[in-house]
């Protein structure tokens, strides 16, 4: 490091990371106790400082991958947070960044290593500081996103039925679709497509299943829901 701008106060930069999963039909996100001061046994997402060799990007899927051990998840920022007084601790401006990822594909070990568990974002509990609301505007990113780009895809196994699919959507809107139109609107698209397999699994009378093509879409990345 240089010897520049040292007459200048320095400040900590953090990420702190929103992970949603969703499963039994609700949207949830990882949240912990912290197991430091300031706000030690509080709810809180999860994060960690960037370094001064890596940018924040590389920070947040740093922190990514220690905390679900899985890569080449869809993370986007949320953006930054940095109240005068947010952390008690030290002036701290934190990024926010979240990441969708399907709960079969996370290991139940790495989660309690961590000490973290799956939450109901309707019963989602008083987080640390500013936390809440990083949950907020992702969400609402999200809803932005979710019905103009196939990012629900994420939250899903490969193989699903449309019944998982349509609740999907209504978990992260936070309201009822109409199932005639919603499944008149998947059928218009060739992405998604019906395969030979049956769900007996969570299904009395058995319920085909679907995959999401990447290769079509891309050919003709058209979607809206």
């Amino acid at each position: 490091m240089t010897q520049f701008y040292q007459q200048y106060p320095k400040v900590l930069v953090a990420v702190d990371c929103i992970i949603f999963g969703f499963d039994e039909g609700q949207l949830r996100i990882l949240v912990g106790k912290r197991k430091m001061d300031p706000g030690r046994g509080e709810w809180s997402l999860y994060g960690g400082f960037v370094n001064t060799d890596e940018s924040i990007d590389e920070a947040a899927n740093r922190v990514i991958l220690e905390l679900t051990g899985l890569r080449n998840l869809y993370i986007r920022q949320v953006g930054a947070f940095g109240r005068v007084d947010r952390d008690p601790g030290e002036r701290v401006i934190s990024i926010a960044y979240y990441a969708l990822i399907n709960v079969k594909d996370y290991d139940k070990a790495l989660r309690e290593q961590h000490n973290l568990e799956w939450v109901n974002i309707q019963d989602m509990p008083t987080l640390y500081s500013d936390h809440n609301e990083m949950v907020r505007r992702a969400r609402k990113m999200m809803r932005q996103k979710i019905s103009s780009e196939p990012i629900g895809f994420n939250l899903l196994p490969n193989l699903f039925t449309l019944t998982q699919l349509q609740k999907l959507y209504e978990a992260v809107m936070g309201e009822e679709v109409d199932k005639r139109n919603f499944r008149k609107r998947i059928k218009e698209m060739d992405f998604i497509e019906k395969t030979e397999l049956i769900d007996k699994e969570n299904s009395k009378r058995g319920a085909s299943l679907y995959r999401f093509n990447k290769r079509v879409y891309k050919d003709d990345p058209y979607f809206k829901l």
